[in-house]
């Protein structure tokens, strides 16, 4: 209310420049989605995809094959020789390149992987949609693959593991641009896209070895899908006729294995030990992970400790998904004779993936469960995707494999007022979108638990705690954090050598520390065999004049490296030389009551110790040889 004999304030007022500026951005806004609103619902698809998953990966960490490649990066100079050494047998210089850069400038940090991946994700998706416009003659109707190929739960593990995401997306991304590569030349014929063609499947190799199955794609895509006639002349016709892309695939296939086999020193391919665990592993990863995957499962995760979870479809949920495949399978093909073309696509693909995974995962100790890990399949995602759009809506009459073939569209199901498949459609739409996000919901929260994140945060604390002149012995990994299949990089001095500051380990201490299982520092003792009591009444054993003493063990120690703690009370100061076996250690002796940490590399019933000074004697009674551990 004024005041009597005053004006009162006028309200604010927007500047009309501020006004005008909002308006013109909502109108832009409404202008483009209007343009092409089935673009901006898959942007929006997209987006929605890449910010949930990124949600849910972020409560976890580093995990498994993160650590050993983490740690091999930190041991080099960013050098052709590091870019181009194989991890675990796998040629993936972009990978560790980023790695590298991540590690030297952070450590063991996990959100800059997150943050590629996710970035990737999304350069993924929209590149999908991409191929499915060009490709497809549909519009609302590329959604239903778009969501499949966005939400499956067969790729989770590409947006939250960094050491599968930075094989899986590159791989992925390069199959689909490879592929919208080769639509353009089948269309135009132009030399600029073979060179698109080439560069994506470069993209892939600099990623993923495996990559290279984006030549055998793009060739059984041209078969299928832009050629016509049976099988015989659909082949014939893809190589007369397309012969300057399998020109450069070729040419790029080659030069790059050679590389590769100039690279590795063993082969990564096994015999399966059976026909059975054949059986049994194409049993697994069909019903009860691929074909799950595909429709919004598997429902239900297997924890695998610190690593991502495995599928754990229940024997009703794995029926079921194998029935409403089929179904699509069957309705699709009486709708359109092209779709056989689509779904014999998928077949083969899938038949190269397999009989490639059963020559590289079989016959191991891991044979029983390679079935049930998603991102074993997760390249298939892609082409499944692609192939179910294909199936549904055919491809565009400007292509050459359309010419003859029959389309349908999605919307007419719902035109029709005598189809059943309309309600049906809904139905099954509702049910899978729901299973999908229980399955996402349930790998978050198994993803959260992360046992090798508290252990580097608490070694990270613990070491800016620590004195300087802090030493430590080495010794595993909890196994839960890294497998002993991973030695040597399942050590302790390899694990924490990303770190800032970076502990030191020595093989020589007097009063050395050593990481608990939790990251936790304690002072080391010795856990393993021992001396027998020595005859020297209040001595033990007693070395002096310059003679080897002779100290019986507990019992036989195996040939081996081992930690040896020695206890000793000495006259002086000199050098000693401890022998086991093989192996002999030279170390200082410090006048007085004192103990020596120090690594050895033997075995055998006995050991001896020598003093340099013939003058000098020692006495001692407490010798251990085994493993550091920490003390109570």
């Amino acid at each position: 209310m004024a005041v009597e004999g005053t004006e009162a304030p006028a309200p604010p007022r927007e500047s009309p420049e501020a006004g005008d500026q909002d308006k013109d951005q909502a109108g832009w806004l409404a202008r483009w989605i209007a343009k092409d609103p089935v673009r901006a619902v898959a942007i929006g698809l997209i987006l929605l995809q890449v910010i949930w998953r990124v949600q849910l990966a972020s409560r976890g960490f580093l995990t498994i094959d993160d650590y050993p490649l983490a740690s091999k990066v930190a041991e080099s100079d960013l050098t052709p020789d590091l870019l181009l050494s194989l991890y675990s047998n796998h040629l993936m210089p972009g990978a560790q390149a980023f790695t590298w850069l991540v590690t030297d400038e952070l450590g063991l940090v996990y959100w800059p992987y997150l943050l590629a991946m996710a970035v990737a994700q999304a350069v993924l998706g929209l590149a999908f949609y991409r191929l499915l416009r060009s490709l497809t003659p549909a519009r609302w109707g590329v959604l239903i693959p778009l969501c499949v190929f966005l939400f499956s739960p067969l790729t989770l593990e590409a947006i939250a593991w960094w050491a599968v995401g930075a094989n899986a997306l590159p791989m992925q991304l390069a199959m689909v641009l490879a592929l919208g590569a080769q639509v353009k030349y089948v269309r135009t014929r132009r030399i600029r896209h073979l060179g698109s063609l080439a560069a994506a499947v470069v993209l892939g190799l600099i990623f993923f070895e495996k990559a290279l199955l984006v030549v055998p794609l793009v060739f059984l895509a041209t078969a299928c899908l832009f050629t016509t006639g049976g099988p015989v002349r659909s082949v014939i016709r893809t190589v007369r006729l397309y012969w300057p892309s399998w020109l450069v695939l070729t040419a790029i296939s080659g030069g790059y294995l050679g590389l590769y086999l100039s690279r590795t020193e063993s082969s990564s391919l096994r015999e399966p030990a059976s026909l059975n665990e054949v059986i049994t592993f194409l049993q697994e990863m069909l019903t009860g992970t691929l074909l799950p995957g595909l429709m919004g499962g598997p429902w239900r995760w297997l924890d695998t400790g610190d690593g991502a979870p495995v599928t754990a479809t229940a024997q009703l949920m794995r029926w079921l998904s194998a029935a409403v495949f089929i179904a699509l399978i069957v309705i699709t093909v009486r709708r359109s004779r092209f779709a056989v073309r689509a779904w014999t696509l998928l077949g083969l693909y899938l038949t190269i993936v397999v009989g490639l995974l059963a020559l590289t995962r079989l016959g191991s100790e891991f044979s029983a469960v390679a079935g049930l890990v998603p991102r074993y399949v997760a390249d298939v995602v892609p082409v499944a995707a692609l192939c179910i759009g294909v199936a549904l809506f055919g491809v565009r009459s400007d292509l050459p494999g359309a010419a003859g073939t029959e389309r349908w569209t999605w919307a007419g199901l719902f035109r029709d007022r005598q189809s059943v498949l309309a309600p049906i459609a809904v139905v099954v739409a509702s049910i899978l979108a729901i299973g999908t996000i229980w399955t996402t919901t349930e790998f978050g929260e198994d993803w959260a638990v992360k046992y090798g994140r508290d252990y580097v945060h608490t070694a990270e604390l613990a070491l800016v705690a620590a004195p300087r002149d802090t030493v430590f012995l080495d010794r595993p990994v909890p196994e839960i954090v890294i497998h002993k299949l991973a030695a040597p990089y399942n050590m302790q001095s390899r694990f924490f050598a990303p770190l800032n500051p970076r502990p030191r380990f020595v093989d020589i201490a007097e009063h050395p520390s050593v990481f608990d299982d939790k990251g936790n520092i304690r002072q080391a003792r010795v856990e393993g065999i021992t001396n027998k009591p020595g005859p020297q009444e209040g001595c033990g054993y007693l070395v002096s004049e310059g003679q080897p003493a002779s100290i019986p063990l507990s019992s036989e120690v195996y040939d081996w490296v081992w930690v040896v703690r020695i206890a000793y009370i000495s006259a002086g100061d000199t050098t000693a030389v401890f022998r086991l076996g093989r192996g002999e250690r030279q170390f200082d002796v410090r006048r007085g009551l004192n103990q020596i940490f120090f690594t050895i590399g033997g075995g055998g019933t006995e050991a001896t110790l020598t003093l340099a000074d013939p003058a000098i004697t020692l006495c001692t009674n407490e010798i251990y040889i085994g493993n550091p551990i920490p003390a109570e």
